[in-house]
């Protein structure tokens, strides 16, 4: 079913009328209907009612109208015609209703005050204008008065008068001084909005002589002076006789002192007033008010409230303004003046009037004939305005009669409408505060259909898009609108579509397949028109890999992407923003094809990136945040408070976190007593802390600072705190690590870690040094030293112990008590050796030595171990010296045995102990043999192999380095390899030890073998040593065995297999043709006299080869082959013989030097019977061999 917008049936008589309205005056018709269509006359411009004009410029009041054909104008003055033409200063424009009063050539202006009227007409009807009030400007002098100097007593209130003289329009009144400055205003002297100068009290400073109001014309551009108004304030402590003389004795005697006084309005008077103001204008209300103190005034509406969003207070709340009044701001408004001695208020009742405003203004109408139609004119205003009806601007009840035409109050019926009831009706509403004219014309046409959208018009939509396309009409009576697709389709129907009455078609989600040409058709009784339109529908654009939330460091670089999918058809732009605006004009801004590049990250690059992807079609966007993080800035404005002996507040305000949070504080401090320029560590706290209590040292001239830390680093150290000096104090600790050890025998060094300079706790920082010899009933011995770290003391026993301490102390005092710690005098070198020395041997490697400890009075010192130190003598198998190489192993502490690694085996050693201190080695023990047993023998030195043979290969070696015993023999063992790398059976042979040299027969020619040799003793057999070698090929062969491997890779082998097989093709396509002109090939005739049945010639019908056996298949060649023997080549009769390459190559020639050769490698040697033979492949057979 069709959808379409229409307006309720509870009016189906204003259908057609609103319909064609819309079509006539929303519809931008072109300007050839225009031409062609009648039209009344229409006010299109007019000067105010209410013409306030400048008396030494030309008047211009202004018409404008328009209609078809062009209307004339006409004026009215006062309610008579005004003949222009009589009147040599006044003019009309061309083409226009707008008349010019020439003042500035000798006309006055007061002459041509009055009420004008314009009419605009043609042959379809009359339009008026308002009444224009022509008035001049005025802005006459001040009258001449004689202004009194104003005496007042000081507290008292008074009011200075402007009375400005009556302009027009009235003038802007404002005070200033002899200087032209303003004269300032407060809570207790302000300007009235009639302009008066109220004082809510005078004080002494408001005394002068220049109080001077002006007046300021707008229109004229004038001001006007008032005469200086003289003002002086005195104090009953300043009357002196000559104003005394001046005042009568009732004044005198009548004046009081200063004194406080209560609120008085000084305006408006009494406590009740009205205000009349009209709808839509500006209502002020004043309240001024004098007294002592100076009373503040406040505003309230009795039974509601102020209009919150309407309502301003102004002159210092002396003045309530309510903007854009209604009805409902109408009642009472109070103000109350208050200061502390009591209040005063007022009450203004409010009543809102209001002007004639439109309701329902009059519409133009255009109808066909026949037609109905209404005018409606509804107005309201207070007290409610009366309805006047005129046509083409003459009472309706004296104008020509029209039997159409019916009145109703405010509505005027129209029935069966003809051409000749085209007229203008005004309506008039008026009411005694203003009246409201309106013109609206009824236009009867009668035309055909006419299409104003473009023929052909093409129409591009995103897809799922609605699609609207146009089809601006006209036509009087209102033409009936239809739609067809493509050339010969049917109506538009269906819920698919939309049909607007504007004749517009809707496709509220348009698809691929709306794609097409649409028809548009409009017909009326008169006539019939239609139009083409065309459809094309595009893919949206689309973002397909959006900008993505990025988090970088300053000075950083970051990419957004924007990649994007769109209409082949469509050329899409790209632009990139920045906190919806452009990106800023910077070199570091790299915006790509698909992506927005920014580098060396700024804190101010900090924001929202956009990218807008427009097409003409549509439009995308997608957006992502970046973070710039950076290490936090410094904190600042440090202070120290609560000032302690040993504690102080320390407090801080963090810099800007840089977006990534401060996740704690560093405090650092500087001693500028004793380390200046050096910061140290003090303590952290957690980064939502800014104050810390700091521990403090005596005798310390502090500086703090703070460092803050996050993420992303460490910020830069604040600025220093001021300085804080700590009070001198006797130290709270003694030096650490004190040690007592003698660098000779009869001494004894004591040292210690000094104490840092903030440790001292005060100045004059020295060491008392305290020792006695241990388990003596000594007393203690003390030395008070500088500030060092040793101290030594001489004449000590050899190795004693000693009870050590040092203590601090400065002027003011000592450390606590120190602790004490044992020390020993110097050492010196032990005097025994160690005793009874055993050896045991655990195998050919390895021994354990034992020993008894020496007597502890004998070490003369701290026992720090014993030592060993060994070394080999001779080998027992080779009975030969070398140079000696001792080794020494160390045992700490009072061990008394050690096992011995790494020995060599069947060889003699000798070792001896020795016991250390921390003086050295004593006395060694006397030197103690052993020997050690026989081991297996370390590998053969080498192994040689060498002449090979067919069938043979010699066996060359070297024996042992270490043989480590006596060696028994050799075992050899060896086995083939094929050529698949395979291992073959494993033989054994045992070898005397006197040989060196092995001679093995009876190989397989052309083979691999891999050998296994080691040496042995009574123990074992020792490592073995390998090695590979090949026997030789028979006498046919040429190359070592080991070629054979790599043969088939070799460059020059591949070059010659490519030639030969060049070869082979042309020798068979020589033998085709031969073979085709029937020639006998030499090969041919063999075939033929000796027919074997494995071997089967190419076919003559299919052009195919026989099969044959891979050459590569290693195979002996076939017994019972017909080729003779005489035919084979032999190596010698050719040089060039391909029998010198690859693996076990064959080659055979015919007579005719055909190569009729077969490839392949043997393994075996055949053994011979009778005429050798092999059976003779075919070429293609010879080309396999090489695959």
């Amino acid at each position: 079913m069709m959808k379409k917008k229409s307006i309720p049936a509870s009016k189906p008589f204003l259908i057609l009328f609103l319909c064609q309205i819309i079509s006539a005056l929303d519809v931008p018709l072109d300007s050839k209907l225009l031409e062609e269509l009648s039209q009344p006359p229409t006010i299109t411009h007019q000067s105010p009612k209410d013409y306030i004009v400048d008396p030494r410029e030309n008047i211009v009041i202004q018409c404008e109208a328009k209609g078809k054909p062009p209307p004339s104008f006409s004026w009215t003055r006062n309610g008579t015609h005004f003949d222009i033409d009589k009147d040599a200063q006044v003019t009309m424009k061309p083409n226009s209703g707008t008349l010019v009063i020439n003042i500035m050539n000798g006309g006055k202006a007061e002459a041509y005050e009055g009420v004008y009227q314009c009419t605009a007409r043609n042959e379809r009807g009359a339009a008026i204008s308002n009444n224009i009030v022509i008035r001049p400007s005025r802005s006459p002098l001040w009258t001449k008065e004689k202004l009194e100097p104003h005496h007042v007593r000081e507290g008292d209130s008074l009011v200075l008068h402007c009375r400005p003289p009556v302009g027009l329009p009235p003038p802007i009144i404002f005070w200033m001084d002899n200087a032209f400055q303003r004269l300032p205003q407060s809570e207790r002297v302000s300007q009235g909005l009639n302009g008066d100068l109220y004082f809510s009290n005078v004080q002494p400073e408001d005394t002068r002589e220049d109080y001077i109001c002006y007046a300021r014309f707008n229109h004229t551009q004038t001001i006007q002076q008032k005469q200086p108004i003289s003002v002086k304030v005195f104090s009953m402590d300043s009357l002196n006789d000559t104003i005394a003389a001046n005042l009568s004795d009732t004044d005198i005697y009548g004046a009081k002192p200063v004194t406080e006084r209560q609120p008085v309005l000084l305006t408006p008077t009494g406590s009740t007033s009205t205000k009349v103001e009209l709808r839509g204008n500006v209502l002020l209300l004043e309240c001024i008010a004098a007294g002592l103190p100076t009373p503040v005034i406040r505003w309230i509406k009795e039974g509601g409230e102020l209009p919150s969003n309407r309502t301003f207070f102004e002159n210092f709340k002396k003045t309530l303004k309510i903007i854009d009044v209604s009805e409902a701001d109408s009642g009472n408004y109070k103000c109350i003046a208050r200061n502390t001695l009591g209040s005063v208020h007022h009450v203004i009742s409010v009543t809102v009037k209001a002007a004639p405003y439109w309701i329902t203004a009059p519409r133009n109408l255009v109808l066909s004939p026949g037609e109905d139609g209404t005018l409606i004119c509804r107005a309201n205003g207070n007290p409610k305005p009366s309805i006047s009806w005129l046509a083409n601007g003459v009472p309706i009840a004296i104008a020509p009669e029209d039997p159409s035409r019916k009145v109703d109050g405010d509505t005027i019926i129209f029935s069966h409408v003809q051409e000749r009831s085209s007229a203008v009706y005004q309506c008039n509403a008026s009411n005694e505060y203003g009246y409201l004219l309106a013109n609206a014309f009824v236009n009867v046409l009668a035309e055909p259909p006419r299409i104003l959208t473009p023929a052909n018009k093409l129409y591009q939509v995103i897809a799922d898009s609605p699609a609207l396309l146009d089809c601006a009409y006209f036509g009087s009576p209102k033409p009936e609108i239809e739609w067809f697709k493509g050339v010969k389709g049917s109506i538009l129907r269906g819920n698919e579509y939309v049909f607007h009455d504007n004749g517009t078609l809707e496709i509220p989600v348009a698809q691929k397949d709306s794609t097409g040409t649409y028809t548009c058709v409009a017909r009326n009784e008169l006539g019939k028109i239609q139009n083409e339109v065309h459809l094309e529908i595009k893919d949206p654009t689309m973002i397909i890999k959006q900008p993505e939330y990025k988090v970088v460091q300053r000075y950083g670089q970051v990419s957004f992407e924007c990649i994007i999918k769109h209409d082949s058809t469509l050329l899409p732009t790209v632009i990139w923003l920045k906190d919806n605006d452009e990106l800023p004009d910077d070199e570091r801004f790299l915006v790509g094809k698909d992506n927005l590049t920014i580098m060396n990250v700024t804190d101010k690059d900090d924001g929202t990136y956009t990218c807008i992807v427009n097409t003409t079609l549509d439009s995308v966007s997608a957006s992502a945040v970046l973070t710039v993080v950076a290490r936090p800035n410094p904190p600042f404005d440090l202070e120290l408070t609560g000032q302690l002996e040993r504690s102080i507040e320390l407090s801080w305000i963090p810099g800007d976190e840089n977006n990534s949070p401060i996740t704690h504080f560093v405090i650092e401090y500087e001693d500028g007593l004793h380390e200046p320029g050096v910061w140290h560590y003090q303590t952290e706290v957690p980064g939502t802390q800014t104050t810390v209590q700091l521990k403090l040292s005596p005798y310390v001239n502090y500086s703090f600072r703070v460092v803050a830390v996050n993420k992303i680093g460490r910020s830069q150290p604040s600025e220093p705190s001021e300085q804080y000096l700590t009070k001198s104090a006797s130290p709270d600790e003694n030096p650490a690590n004190v040690q007592g050890i003698g660098s000779e025998p009869d001494n004894l060094v004591i040292t210690w870690e000094s104490l840092k300079g903030f440790q001292s706790n005060g100045p004059g920082l020295q060491y008392k040094v305290s020792w006695r010899q241990k388990d003596v009933d000594d007393e203690w011995t003390s030395v008070i030293v500088a500030n060092v770290s040793k101290y030594i003391v001489s004449g000590t026993p050899t190795f004693v112990p000693y009870e050590i301490k040092v203590q601090a102390l400065n002027d003011l005092g000592y450390a606590p008590e120190p602790s004490e710690v044992i020390g020993h005098s110097g050492e010196d070198l032990p005097m025994v050796a160690p005793g009874n020395v055993q050896v045991h041997v655990i195998n050919s490697t390895l021994a354990k030595v034992h020993w008894d400890p020496v007597p502890l009075k004998t070490v003369r010192g701290h026992l720090q171990g014993y030592k060993v130190y060994y070394w080999k003598v001779q080998s027992l198998s080779r009975r030969s010296r070398r140079h000696v190489e001792k080794k020494i192993l160390t045992f700490r502490g009072n061990k008394t045995f050690g096992m011995l690694p790494g020995l060599e085996p069947y060889s003699s050693y000798k070792l001896n102990v020795r016991v250390v201190n921390g003086k050295g080695e004593g006395p060694a023990s006397p030197d103690k043999v052993f020997k050690t047993p026989e081991g297996v023998p370390s590998s053969p030195s080498y192994l040689k192999i060498t002449n090979p043979t067919l069938d043979s290969l010699t066996l060359e070696w070297g024996s042992p380095t270490h043989p480590n015993g006596v060696l028994t023999s050799y075992i050899l063992k060896f086995q083939p390899i094929n050529n698949t790398h395979e291992l073959g059976p494993l033989v054994e042979i045992r070898i005397p030890a006197n040989e060196s040299s092995l001679i093995l027969k009876n190989l397989n020619y052309s083979t691999r073998y891999k050998f296994y040799f080691n040496a042995q003793t009574s123990v074992g057999s020792g490592s073995q040593i390998t090695e590979e070698a090949v026997t030789i090929m028979d006498e046919g062969k040429m190359a070592m065995a080991s070629r054979q491997v790599d043969i088939a890779t070799q460059g020059w082998f591949i070059g010659l297999m490519c030639a030969v097989a060049l070869l082979i093709l042309i020798l068979l396509i020589v033998c085709f043709i031969r073979r085709n002109k029937g020639g006998k090939y030499p090969v041919k005739e063999k075939e033929d006299a000796h027919a074997d049945p494995e071997i089967q010639p190419m076919k003559e019908d299919d052009g195919t080869f026989g099969e044959y056996s891979d050459a590569e298949d290693h195979k002996p060649l076939k017994k019972g082959s017909r080729t003779p023997s005489d035919r084979t080549v032999k190596k010698e009769d050719s040089d060039d013989s391909l029998v010198d390459y690859g693996e076990g190559v064959n080659g055979q020639f015919n007579e005719d030097g055909s190569f009729i050769g077969q490839y392949s490698g043997k393994k075996e040697k055949e053994p011979a019977e009778g005429n050798e033979s092999s059976e003779a492949p075919s070429p293609v057979n010879a080309m396999n061999s090489f695959v």
